[in-house]
């Protein structure tokens, strides 16, 4: 139940927009009406901020701030069939700014043109690119490309932490929050069903890294934070994934953000609640970056 009037602004903002039906169009409509609200919430870089595309591992990229001792790999969400460099451009560039790190933003290819595994061979190949230490950081569907890139690597070369921001991470759909939420604004189970259909197909899932709660060994993995919206279906997820970390014999975090709704990153500069949460995120961050500790 969402009752703050600056959240529900943001929905309807969003909704002019973005439809609730959108996920149900086809790709090039989906990925049309999705850039048109990217555009509406799009807020300027800070000044001076340096930003440069290049490509990092043969995937293109987008790079803001100087170099640094620790790189923050951005990958962000939409469903692995909307979104890219634009879309998240200016929380890429706020993260740069608020940590003094390097951000390199990833520019994955998406469904259903392009199918499982693309994506997390996409992110492997900026990651074993990069020279410096990293904290893999995602929102949606990039939170599970963030966690999967940690179980990618089990056992080598692992980030310094993970942020995983209303991450999806193959919960079953078992869980409360599927339920609860169905009918949740700005993202719906239905939807959910459709995304997993563009990106897979019909058939069933066996690989765990395209569902990381679906692993049997989550051990040795990156320190997480991890923040759910509390109106979304996958808020359980979120919740599930931390405590299996933690069972494993790993550190994570999780905070979960009451009357928010799923893409609520969009909100941080017209809502008190997603503005606070932001700045936990980018704490976060800073904090792995520099002490490898969630909290």
């Amino acid at each position: 139940m969402i009752s703050d009037p600056q959240v529900l602004d943001f929905i309807t903002k969003t909704e002019t927009s973005y439809p609730a039906d959108a996920n149900g169009a086809s790709a090039a409509d989906n990925r049309r009406f999705y850039d048109a609200m990217c555009a509406a919430f799009r807020a300027t870089r800070p000044p001076g901020l340096a930003v440069l595309d290049r490509t990092v591992g043969g995937v293109p990229c987008r790079v803001y701030g100087e170099t640094s001792a620790v790189t923050v790999v951005y990958i962000h969400g939409g469903g692995f069939v909307v979104g890219g460099l634009d879309s998240h451009d200016d929380v890429c560039a706020e993260i740069a700014d608020a940590t003094g790190l390097q951000v390199v933003s990833v520019d994955y290819r998406l469904a259903p043109e392009h199918r499982w595994p693309a994506q997390i061979q996409d992110v492997l190949a900026v990651w074993d690119a990069l020279d410096t230490p990293g904290v893999v950081v995602g929102d949606s569907a990039g939170g599970m490309l963030a966690a999967s890139l940690c179980l990618a690597r089990q056992g080598g070369r692992q980030p310094l932490g993970q942020v995983l921001i209303y991450p999806g991470l193959g919960g079953g759909g078992n869980a409360p929050s599927y339920e609860q939420n169905a009918e949740a604004p700005l993202l719906r189970r239905s939807d959910l069903g459709g995304y997993r259909t563009a990106l897979h197909g019909e058939g069933p899932i066996t690989d765990p890294l395209a569902q990381p709660l679906q692993a049997t060994d989550l051990s040795g993995l990156a320190p997480a934070f991890i923040v759910t919206a509390d109106v979304d279906p996958l808020r359980d997820d979120g919740a599930d994934y931390a405590r299996r970390l933690t069972e494993a014999g790993g550190i994570a975090a999780w905070r979960n953000e009451a009357e928010l709704p799923h893409g609520y990153l969009r909100a941080r500069r017209m809502s008190d609640r997603a503005r606070r949460s932001f700045l936990a995120i980018t704490a976060a961050i800073s904090r792995l970056a520099a002490t490898g500790k969630a909290v």
